[in-house]
């Protein structure tokens, strides 16, 4: 239902806010194209792929003025007997807050949202910035960053951008003998995937959603697999989205890291995506002084802060679900013993509340 939520007024007319229909998606999509902030997160499709595979509720809201879209804010209520209940934008997302064309249009739809996170009455809403937009409310900007980095013209001048030390790793995976493939379904990814995050003791986000997210945005993504031989031993899902290539779930074999296969996986993305007409190479979200973070940092990426902003409705204190929470560390050394197709079969159960 297309209702009316909030309305205000500006020096340029009304806004109005509603919640977006399916019938909006290629206008709503249109308009993140178009915004300098719009990101692949921000696209409509995550709607159907995050209810469809892991039943969150969509609230899509979109801002209008005299028939124009002026502004949009994807949110999803998160809610379970173990976790409590959240209204975020946009859970499994880097970021996915709000866009809009002015200040005014930005401070209803955040309004909207406050106001639809009270009457859920929820523990809390949770916007994802990349940039501080709520001056008044709890931040979190010191817990995770982005990396983010211009690529350069040729493959061989970006082969030369890397950080000498980890220029030579990438080498060995190179001298090693490894190949990619691009591939088209999931099944080589998931078995290597959901291996890996289950050795980090971490659950894995359910099969069924690595399906819907491929399907929904199969010209969007990109699976790319190493091989040493014919034994595949290492595989990320990227996105494509405007000029930038984001690798974003990606995992390895007990054999990669011996292989440096991890490096040279990377190191085939870049290469791929300068040869494609990419601009810009995105290391995505990673925690701050976690592995992945100084993993990046030895490619020579810079951490730039996110802003995880909240208002709290019933909740006493900014949540921290992260599976990196110390208060979950004996559950994370339980998590790395358990055969493959019950941490598959759990993880599916328990991972969504974690993003």
């Amino acid at each position: 239902m297309n209702a009316n939520l909030s309305a205000t007024a500006s020096n340029t007319g009304s806004v109005t806010v509603a919640t977006a229909a399916a019938a909006d998606a290629v206008h709503w999509d249109a308009y993140v194209d178009a915004h300098d902030e719009g990101t692949f997160f921000h696209l409509f499709a995550w709607q159907s792929v995050l209810a469809e595979s892991v039943g969150f509720k969509p609230m899509y809201l979109i801002a209008r003025r005299h028939g124009r879209i002026v502004g949009v804010l994807p949110l999803m209520t998160v809610s379970s007997l173990l976790f409590g209940s959240a209204l975020v934008s946009l859970p499994f997302c880097v970021e996915g807050g709000v866009l809009a064309d002015d200040l005014a249009t930005q401070s209803v739809l955040i309004e909207a949202a406050r106001d639809a996170a009270v009457r859920a009455r929820v523990d809390y809403l949770e916007l994802r910035h990349s940039r501080r937009m709520t001056a008044d409310w709890p931040c979190k900007d010191s817990t995770y960053v982005s990396f983010k980095k211009a690529l350069a013209a040729t493959p061989d001048d970006n082969m030369k951008e890397i950080p000498r030390k980890q220029r030579a790793v990438v080498r060995k995976g190179i001298a090693a003998g490894l190949i990619t493939r691009e591939e088209t379904d999931i099944e080589t990814f998931f078995t290597i995937y959901a291996t890996s995050v289950r050795n980090l003791g971490t659950p894995v986000f359910p099969k069924r959603y690595f399906a819907k997210l491929y399907a929904a945005f199969r010209e969007r993504c990109r699976i790319t697999v190493v091989y040493s031989d014919s034994i595949a031993v290492a595989a990320v899902i990227s996105f494509l989205y405007k000029d930038i290539v984001m690798p974003y779930y990606g995992g390895g074999t007990p054999a990669a890291r011996e292989l440096k296969a991890f490096d040279f996986m990377y190191w085939e993305v870049m290469r791929s995506a300068c040869e494609r007409g990419m601009k810009w190479f995105d290391y995505g979200r990673s925690k701050v002084d976690s592995g992945s973070y100084s993993f990046k940092k030895n490619w020579g990426f810079e951490p730039t802060p996110l802003h995880y902003e909240y208002h709290l409705v019933k909740a006493r204190s900014v949540p921290n679900r992260n599976p990196n929470n110390p208060k979950y560390e004996m559950a994370v050394n339980a998590w790395r013993h358990l055969p493959l197709p019950i941490a598959n079969t759990v993880g599916a159960w328990i991972s969504p509340y974690l993003a």
